[in-house]
């Protein structure tokens, strides 16, 4: 199936279109929107008999008048447009190696991405229109592994036939696996040798090995070992591999989002993608970031240059609001990872081996006793204990001294810094109840607070806060979520209090069965059933179970589930909900991306960025720092740091442990 955007012309005839741009740019100032409606119109094969049509009938060289003719980025994307494909490839590296300093990443996005044949074209024209030889020039203009790696990817060898052996699956991702993280030092040699010459099928799966037997996807590896351009060219590899058409959706979305406009790589993609797969771009563009690519073009650019990208592009994919069955299957393919994926979770903070309960009380007794407090000493002592070794610090401070630790720390600290250290002291039940005590209480409720707890804590955890809040607040927790919210979100909240979720395996014939309820709802109009199976089905259901119901939702919609919540569910409803699925999909990324919330932009939400580094520092706060480097491109730990500051900053970055 022909996925390009831009077709033949029909009843196309080179002579007629030569003699319409002929009379377009004749005389004073041209008619650049004939010239860029004719253009955009016409494969690029019926622009190169165009260009021959033209030089017969006039004696001139077409693309020497159209850039004679027009400027700017509109004169690149036109010219561009007029070059066959590989020529097109040709110049644009001729351009990125010309000169002083390389473009390191145009480099990597042709060569990571191009075919076998249409490397072989490439090079082929590279000689043809410069005398030249592309490996050579290559070579000359870059060094080490990275220059290794571009001339493998050069030789456009990769290995083409579908036939994919278990057993060679295997080796390669146990050859990956020790060439990298099990050694000290890396290989670089295996990574250049299995990932530039495999084939895309056979290192789709070798991925999916190396994800169950490390734990971790191999880009996470490969940002581990390897850096510099190599690391980026191997990334991009990665991608092309598991998806070409998500790596050029990616480069689009960051050619265009944030300030500026990267113009030479967006139409690089756009000119080079026009007739190979455009279509399924918009789809994962769509899918990935929630606006159509039309409409991020739209916003993004103006003028004549604005309307051919926009004609390049085709349609717009907000308009029919509709999600597709491509983007369906790389959904599938995530829940089923996210299935078998044997993720070990880890915090960051564990039990001091040399513990002393009364010599710790004695380090901080110090350090709050006469004039002044040192909340280096503080810092240093309680970030460095497991929560169990806090409570018996507690004990062993009163029972030396007479006095209560909490008090004299809240007498002693204050701002960002005592609510974090206080909020160490509590046990993990005893912090979140308060924290659902503060959002409950006074004048309005503080959903999010309320959302982030109750959808995603176990039942032993659910169990041991309400025993919590009984304890500090006399009351029960269920009877202050209910007098505090109503409708459905009560509900929610009510259900998930109960700590009762099932904790069996996935039963099939019942998700099918679940799946089955979910599906019928999404469609069908009468929206209280529709919240009500929701939550009957997400409050309930063990989570391997769940993630099963989540395929399952997939095969009869072609819908992820998160798409249907969004799109039939508003609010809090909406948000318990999605709460919900984004924990049972990856518990650590739902809380990456939280902290990342809280920091970007303006101002620091520190509410939650204690909170989350509070309670997850003994669960997975090791997992979720993975998940922020995958996500986001940079370390939790860079981000606390520029984004904090002073004692309040030492402690989260001690919490936080490593830099990654």
């Amino acid at each position: 199936v022909y996925r390009g955007s831009v077709k033949d012309f029909p009843g196309f005839d080179a002579s007629q279109d030569a003699e319409a741009l002929y009379n377009a740019m004749k005389g004073f100032g041209s008619d650049k929107e004939a010239i860029l409606d004719l253009i955009t119109s016409r494969s690029n094969k019926q622009r190169v008999e165009i260009c021959q049509a033209y030089k017969s009938l006039y004696g001139k060289d077409l693309i020497a008048d159209l850039k004679y003719e027009l400027t700017g980025k509109f004169e690149r994307l036109i010219v561009s447009l007029m070059r066959p494909p590989a020529y097109s490839d040709a110049k644009e590296i001729k351009d990125a190696i010309a000169g002083i300093g390389t473009d390191e990443k145009c480099l990597i996005e042709i060569l990571a991405s191009r075919t076998n044949q249409e490397i072989h074209n490439l090079v082929a024209a590279y000689k043809d229109a410069y005398q030249r030889d592309l490996e050579a020039d290559i070579v000359g203009d870059t060094s080490g592994h990275f220059k290794k790696m571009l001339v493998v990817l050069l030789q456009g060898t990769r290995e083409e036939d579908d036939v994919v052996s278990e057993d060679l699956v295997e080796q390669d991702a146990k050859d990956l696996l020790e060439a990298g993280e099990l050694k000290w030092g890396t290989d670089e040699a295996q990574f250049i040798y299995i990932l530039g010459r495999r084939s895309k099928q056979h290192l789709r799966l070798v991925f999916d090995e190396y994800l169950k037997i490390s734990g971790k996807p191999i880009e996470r590896s490969i940002r581990g070992e390897l850096s510099g351009d190599f690391e980026k060219l191997m990334l991009a590899v990665v991608k092309c591999i598991r998806s070409t058409a998500e790596y050029f959706a990616e480069r689009l979305y960051k050619a265009m989002k944030g300030l500026g406009t990267r113009d030479n790589t967006l139409i690089r993609i756009m000119v080079s993608r026009s007739e190979i797969d455009m279509l399924d771009i918009r789809e994962v563009f769509r899918t990935k970031y929630e606006k159509s690519l039309y409409n991020m073009i739209k916003e993004d650019t103006s003028g004549e240059y604005k309307k051919a990208l926009l004609k390049l592009c085709g349609g717009d994919d907000d308009a029919a609001g509709e999600f597709f069955p491509e983007a369906a299957q790389v959904a599938y393919r995530m829940w089923e990872l996210s299935a078998v994926a044997k993720v070990e979770l880890r915090g960051t903070v564990q039990p001091t081996g040399s513990f002393n309960d009364d010599g710790d009380a004695q380090v901080l007794r110090k350090a709050m006793k006469g004039l002044g407090t040192d909340e280096g000493a503080i810092i240093e002592v309680l970030t460095q204990r497991s929560n169990a070794q806090r409570q018996q610090i507690l004990k062993a401070y009163k029972a030396h001294y007479g006095r209560d630790l909490m008090a004299d720390l809240k007498s002693e600290l204050s701002g960002s810094l005592a609510k974090l250290i206080l909020g160490l002291m509590l046990t993990p039940a005893q912090y979140d109840a308060k924290q659902l005590r503060k959002a409950v209480e006074g004048a309005g409720t503080d959903e999010s607070v309320l959302i982030e707890i109750m959808a995603t804590r176990n039942n032993q955890e659910i169990a041991a806060i309400n025993e919590a809040y009984q304890e500090a607040y006399h009351k029960r927790l269920e009877d202050d979520l209910s007098s505090d919210t109503s409708g459905h979100f009560k509900r929610i909240l009510v259900s998930l209090a109960l700590g009762n979720r099932d904790e069996g395996p996935e039963n099939l014939t019942q998700a099918h069965e679940d799946a089955k309820k979910l599906a019928d709802v999404s469609s069908n109009d009468s929206s209280d059933s529709l919240e009500t199976r929701f939550l009957s089905i997400l409050c309930t259901r063990s989570y391997p179970h769940l993630r099963r119901v989540f395929q399952e939702f997939i095969k009869l919609t072609n819908h992820d589930v998160e798409h249907a919540i969004r799109k039939r569910m508003s609010g809090d409803v909406r948000d318990a909900f999605l709460a919900i699925v984004r924990s049972v999909k990856n518990k650590p990324a739902f809380f990456a991306d939280k902290l990342y919330k809280s920091m970007k932009g303006a101002g620091t939400d520190e509410r939650t960025l204690t909170r989350i580094m509070i309670s997850r520092s003994e669960i997975d706060l090791f997992n979720i720092r993975g998940e922020f480097i995958d996500l986001f491109d940079k370390s939790l730990h860079h981000m606390i740091e520029k984004d904090t500051s002073g004692d309040y900053r030492k402690a989260l970055l001690a919490l936080c442990g490593g830099e990654d």
